[in-house]
C-alpha cells in the first residue's frame, strides 16, 4: 500500500469505527449562562459559567451529577474493557507488599499491606527485625465506611511512646491531628484542626509544633500545643500573603525550624529542640530574591543557596551561633553546567544531588567540598533520588533508583568501602524489562533550544509510524518531571503504546534557567516546547500523527488548555486531569488558595502587562469557535489546589462553542479532591477509565470488547 494511501486507509479506521456509545437517547448537559461582567484595565470579559462556583448551590451539584451521568452513559459500552484494565492494573499490584524498614533509635519502622485492603498498616520491631511486630496505625480502621480518607503525617516522640498523626476525610487537605498513646493503643481525645498534617515533636515528648491554614488555605501560621498542660500557644504569623510558612525538624533532630517561602524567597527560624518555650532565632533575614535550605550536623550548618547569583545553587557551611550570611562560606561552589538540587549530611562527608546533562548523579563530598565519589546509572534516562537516611552516623546511605523500564529499587551505597547492595526491588508480577527499551532524546524548539524527551516503548513495537502515542507533559513552578517507572502504564505499553515525557521549559531539567525560561512573561514557551516535541515525534515516526495524543494534569492542565487552542490538530485525544485553566479569574481572586502566593510564578494580573499576557494564553478565555479534540477532564469537588468549577466551566463553554462532534467528558469525583480517590484500589478504577478513553480513540477497544 503507498504511504499516502496508508495514511488515509489509518484515519478512516479512527475516525468511522464508534465504540463509544453512539446512540442519541442522551444529549450532554448544557449548562445554562448567566452573564458575569469582569472588568479591569478598561478589558471587559463576559463569563457566563462563573455561577458555577457556588459549591453550595444544588443547582450546581445537580450539574456535576448530570455530566457524570454523561460520561457514564457514553463510556458505558466500554464498561466490560474498563472493568478487565482495572483487573490488570490490580494484578501488578503484591497486595501483601511491605516498605524496606528504616531504623531510628534502636526501632525499626516499616509500613505494609495485607492482601483486599486499601490502605497500609504502619509498624515497628524494636532491637531487630526478628523482633514482634507492633502496630502504630491502621489505616484501614480508621478508614472504614469512609468514602475518602487521608493520612497527612506520621510522628512519633523522642521516648517513641507517643504518635501524633493527622488525617483528611474529604480530600480538601485540611488535617486533623490526633494522638495514640503507643503504650496502651489508646487514642487520645485531643484534636487540632485545619492544619497542614505535619507535626514535629520537642524532646520533652509533651509539646508538638504544627501549621495552620488561612481561608485561602495558605500555611500562614505555627502553633505549639502541649499535651500535659493543654495549652495552645500562637509561636509565629506570616504575615505576608505571598510567604507560607512550614515547621520541620532539622537534620540532626536538636533544631526546630520554622521556614517561611515565597517562590522567589526564603527565611528560617530554629529553636532547639530541648526548649519548647525558648527564643525563636532568625537564620537570616529575608531578603528578596534569595533562597536558602539549612541542616545540621556537628557544630555547624550547611546551606543550599542561590545567594550572590548562584542560580544553580550552591553549599556553604556556617559555625552554630553565627547564621547571618556574611558567616557563609562556600564548600560546593556554583557551576553554569549543575543544578543543585538537595543534600544528605553524615557526620564526616555529604551526599548531594546534582543534575547536569538532563539526569540526576549522587555526588559524595567531604565537608571541605573535595569530591570523593559518584554514583550514576547506565540507563539514558531515569530517576535517582536520596532516600530515608535517619542515622548520620551511618556509613550507609539509602537511595532510591528506578527508571520508565526498572521498577523502583531501595539501594544503599558505603560511604567508605563504595559497596553498593540492593534493599529491595518492587516486584510486579508478569513483568519482564527486557521487553521494553527507553530513550532519551531532543526536540528543537523554534528559538533552537533542544527540549529533552523521555521515552519508553515494548521492543515489539513497530516506529514506522503507525503506534499510538501519549505525550504526558506539565512545566510549571520548578517541578522536573523524573523518568520514573509506572506499573499501569504497561497496559498502554503493552497495548502497543508509545509513552513520552517532555521535559519542557519551567520545569528544572535543565537547571534554574530551565525554569525562568517558563514562566512569567516567558509562559508561552511551555507551550510551544511540547508542540515541538510532539511534532518531533511525529517527524521521526515514533507516533502515528492520527493517534497521538496529549496528557497533564493541575498546571499540567494548563499546558493542555493552551496547547489544544494553539493546535488542536495535533491531537486525537487529550486528558486534563484537575486542570488549571481559568488563569486570568483564578489570578485575580486573592481569597482563592495559591492566588497571591502564585504572583511570583504567573505574574500579577493587576499590571496591566501581566494581565494581558496571561488573558492571551488562559485556555479558557481563548476558547474558540473551531474543531478540537477529544478530551476527557477530570475534576475532585474538594479540590484544594485548583477549584472544581475551572475545569466544570471549561467543559461548559468549550461544548457550547466548538464546532466539531468529538467526545468531551467530564467527570467529578464528589468526594475527593486534588489527588483523586483515595485507596490503592479505587484510585485504579479512575485509570481505568483514562487508559479505556484513549484505548477506543486509538481503536483498539474495539478489539477487546465483547
Amino acid at each position: 500500500m503507498k504511504p499516502q494511501f496508508a495514511a488515509l486507509f489509518a484515519l478512516f479506521l479512527v475516525f468511522s469505527c464508534k465504540p463509544f456509545n453512539s446512540s442519541n437517547t442522551m444529549k450532554p448537559p448544557v449548562a445554562k449562562k448567566n452573564p458575569k461582567i469582569l472588568e479591569i484595565h478598561g478589558d471587559r470579559r463576559v463569563d457566563y459559567y462563573y455561577w458555577l462556583n457556588e459549591r453550595e448551590n444544588p443547582e450546581v451539584i445537580d450539574y456535576l451529577k448530570q455530566e457524570n451521568q454523561y460520561t457514564d452513559f457514553v463510556m458505558a459500552e466500554l464498561k466490560p474493557l474498563k472493568q478487565k484494565i482495572f483487573e490488570e492494573l490490580k494484578s501488578r499490584i503484591i497486595e501483601d507488599e511491605s516498605s524496606v524498614p528504616y531504623e531510628r533509635d534502636g526501632y525499626f519502622y516499616y509500613h505494609r499491606f495485607e492482601k483486599g485492603k486499601e490502605y497500609p498498616i504502619y509498624c515497628r520491631r524494636k532491637g531487630s527485625l526478628e523482633a514482634p511486630e507492633e502496630i502504630l496505625l491502621d489505616q484501614n480502621q480508621l478508614a472504614e465506611n469512609k468514602k475518602f480518607h487521608s493520612i497527612g503525617g506520621l510522628s512519633v516522640s523522642f521516648d517513641h511512646q507517643l504518635l501524633a498523626f493527622s488525617e483528611d476525610f474529604i480530600g480538601r487537605r485540611q488535617y486533623i491531628i490526633r494522638i495514640k498513646d503507643l503504650r496502651t493503643g489508646e487514642i487520645l481525645p485531643d484534636k487540632i484542626e485545619n492544619t497542614t498534617g505535619q507535626i514535629v515533636w520537642a524532646s520533652d515528648n509533651a509539646t508538638l509544633f504544627y501549621n495552620i491554614k488561612d481561608d485561602a488555605l495558605r500555611s500562614y501560621k505555627v502553633f505549639s500545643y502541649n499535651l500535659k498542660t493543654k495549652e495552645q500557644r500562637e509561636i509565629f504569623h506570616e504575615k505576608d500573603e505571598k510567604f507560607s510558612c512550614y515547621v520541620y525538624p532539622s537534620a540532626s533532630r536538636r533544631f526546630i525550624l520554622i521556614g517561611s517561602n515565597s517562590t522567589l524567597t526564603s527565611e528560617i527560624r530554629y529553636l532547639p529542640a530541648d526548649q519548647p518555650e525558648g527564643e525563636w532565632k532568625v537564620f537570616h533575614p529575608r531578603t528578596h530574591g534569595v533562597l536558602y535550605s539549612v541542616a545540621d550536623v556537628n557544630d555547624y550548618w550547611m546551606i543550599r543557596t542561590n545567594i550572590d547569583g548562584a542560580e544553580n545553587f550552591k553549599i556553604m557551611t556556617t559555625p552554630f551561633g553565627r547564621t547571618p550570611a556574611d558567616n557563609w562560606r562556600d564548600v560546593v561552589p556554583h557551576r553554569n553546567e549543575v543544578f543543585l538540587e538537595s543534600f544528605k549530611l553524615f557526620v564526616s562527608l555529604m551526599v548531594v544531588e546534582e543534575k547536569y546533562d538532563g539526569q540526576t548523579h549522587l555526588i559524595v563530598y567531604d565537608h571541605k567540598g573535595v569530591k570523593k565519589d559518584e554514583i550514576s546509572m547506565p540507563e539514558p534516562t531515569y530517576s535517582l533520588a536520596i532516600g530515608i537516611n535517619e542515622n548520620q552516623k551511618s556509613p550507609w546511605v539509602r537511595f532510591e533508583y528506578q527508571s520508565m523500564v526498572t521498577p523502583p529499587s531501595t539501594r544503599e551505597y558505603n560511604l567508605f568501602t563504595k559497596e553498593i547492595r540492593v534493599l529491595k526491588t518492587k516486584e510486579i508480577p508478569g513483568y519482564n524489562p527486557e521487553d521494553y527499551l527507553s530513550e532519551y532524546i531532543f526536540a528543537q524548539a523554534s528559538d533552537g533550544e533542544l527540549i529533552p524527551i523521555s521515552l519508553v516503548y515494548r521492543k515489539s513495537t513497530k516506529l514506522d509510524g503507525t503506534a499510538p502515542g501519549v505525550l504526558y507533559g506539565y512545566g510549571s513552578y520548578g517541578y522536573s518531571l523524573e523518568a520514573t517507572f509506572n506499573a499501569n502504564r504497561l497496559s498502554l505499553l503493552d497495548r502497543g503504546f508509545v509513552y513520552a515525557i517532555a521535559h519542557i521549559r519551567g520545569g528544572q531539567e535543565k537547571g534554574r534557567r530551565w525554569y525562568e525560561d517558563g514562566k512569567f512573561l516567558k509562559k508561552k514557551n511551555t507551550f510551544t516546547d511540547f508542540i515541538a516535541c510532539a511534532e518531533f515525534l511525529v517527524e521521526k515516526k515514533y507516533i502515528d500523527p492520527s493517534r497521538l495524543f496529549a496528557w497533564g494534569g493541575s498546571a499540567g492542565g494548563l499546558l493542555m488548555g493552551a496547547v489544544a487552542n494553539l493546535r488542536p490538530d495535533l491531537w486525537r485525544g487529550m486528558i486534563l486531569d484537575v486542570p488549571f485553566v481559568d488563569v486570568v479569574t483564578t489570578m485575580l481572586d486573592e481569597s482563592l488558595p495559591l492566588t497571591v502566593g502564585e504572583f511570583e510564578e504567573w505574574g500579577n494580573p493587576k499590571d496591566p502587562e501581566y494581565y494581558y499576557y496571561m488573558k492571551s494564553y488562559s485556555p479558557y478565555d481563548n476558547i474558540e469557535q473551531k474543531n478540537y479534540p477529544a478530551m476527557l477532564v477530570t475534576t475532585g469537588l474538594h479540590d484544594s489546589q485548583v477549584q472544581y468549577w475551572e475545569p466544570v466551566k471549561y467543559v461548559a463553554k468549550l461544548r457550547a462553542t466548538k464546532t466539531d462532534t468529538n467526545p468531551l467528558l467530564l467527570y467529578t469525583n464528589m468526594d475527593a479532591g486534588h489527588g483523586g480517590a483515595s485507596g490503592r484500589f479505587r484510585y485504579l478504577e479512575e485509570v481505568a477509565l483514562k487508559f479505556v478513553f484513549l484505548l477506543d480513540l486509538a481503536n483498539l477497544a474495539i478489539n477487546e470488547l465483547p
